[in-house]
């Protein structure tokens, strides 16, 4: 088999799940013998129905396991598959379009690859509710578009953190990306992340704002695995990014207004403790590394509606320390 999809599934109907398997029942140019769905149930008594599961000319195999979390199934699926290469994906998401699976099996034909970064595209919705989509092009850290060389994540010990479960997709993502030299790129999406309504990340306007911290638990939590696996270099391009993104995030009107005070007051406490555990490692970054991770989150908080800073990066780092280093 070439190709297994892994996806875990919690509370996830045989309504929420159809559109995915669906998506890839009609997919086109492909052998169904080359293709399998590995689904596991993170132990909750909502259960897909055997009719649902056996109306696929695919193999569809679904997996009981005690409940671990999303961090914990994923690697639940990742032990039952047997594929060549695998992808996760969420139990509510789809193939983007009828071609999806063929773009992939193409870029193996082109030739072997550890881990394959695509471009994916997002449905989210405008003011009036009317659907749009959004094309994610060079994303890194989301699980969405990504295919694994099954025995290539095994031979390094690639697994997901089960000790995460909110912001989880980067460490995993980032791990597999920096432990090959033979990643490969592709530009034309075949993922589609989409809209429901009750997804929590997606319809609470103060999601980011209430988990940053997670953030920077799974940044934390990379830059450890990678010091530990002697791959510095990455370890300090990663804490560069984190420090100087939650610079610029505490800059966004949003942390700044009077009724966020408690979660702005949270990170702050939080990233201080992280940049006490990296601060060498950050202050050994070469400066013009710096001034790249630096530039590229300007150039991506300017779209998000950041124009200029209100403190200046040394003011502010100096007042999170003094205020929040020692508590």
């Amino acid at each position: 088999m070439k190709l297994q999809i892994l996806v875990p599934q919690y509370h996830e109907t045989d309504e929420i799940v159809k559109p995915l398997l669906d998506s890839i029942a009609v997919q086109q140019n492909v052998d169904m013998d080359d293709i399998g769905v590995i689904i596991c149930n993170d132990g909750s008594d909502v259960y897909l129905s055997e009719e649902l599961i056996n109306s696929y000319p695919y193999e569809i195999r679904y997996y009981k396991e005690p409940h671990r979390g999303v961090s914990g199934t994923r690697n639940a699926c990742l032990d039952h598959a047997k594929a060549e290469y695998i992808m996760f994906c969420d139990a509510d998401d789809m193939f983007y379009n009828a071609c999806g699976l063929w773009i992939i099996f193409r870029e193996m034909d082109r030739g072997s690859f550890d881990t394959l970064v695509s471009s994916f595209v997002e449905e989210t919705k405008d003011p009036d509710g009317n659907p749009v989509y959004v094309n994610h092009v060079m994303d890194s850290t989301f699980v969405h578009g990504k295919v694994h060389r099954r025995k290539y994540l095994i031979k390094n010990d690639i697994r997901w953190n089960e000790d995460l479960v909110i912001h989880e997709d980067s460490y995993f993502n980032c791990l597999a990306q920096k432990l090959t030299n033979n990643a490969k790129y592709c530009s034309t999406p075949f993922y589609l992340w989409r809209w429901r309504d009750d997804s929590v990340c997606r319809h609470d306007p103060k999601y980011l704002l209430k988990t940053y911290n997670n953030l920077i638990d799974s940044n934390s939590a990379l830059v450890r695995e990678l010091i530990a696996r002697d791959h510095i270099e990455d370890a300090q391009f990663y804490i560069t990014n984190m420090v100087f993104d939650a610079y610029y995030t505490m800059n966004k009107d949003e942390w700044v207004k009077q009724d966020n005070k408690e979660y702005r007051d949270s990170t702050e406490r939080r990233f201080a403790s992280y940049y006490s555990e990296f601060r060498k490692l950050f202050e050994s970054v070469k400066k013009e590394v710096k001034s790249q991770v630096i530039m590229t989150i300007k150039n991506r908080m300017f779209g998000e509606g950041l124009f200029i800073e209100k403190v200046s990066f040394d003011d502010w780092i100096s007042s999170v320390m003094s205020t929040y280093a020692n508590i």
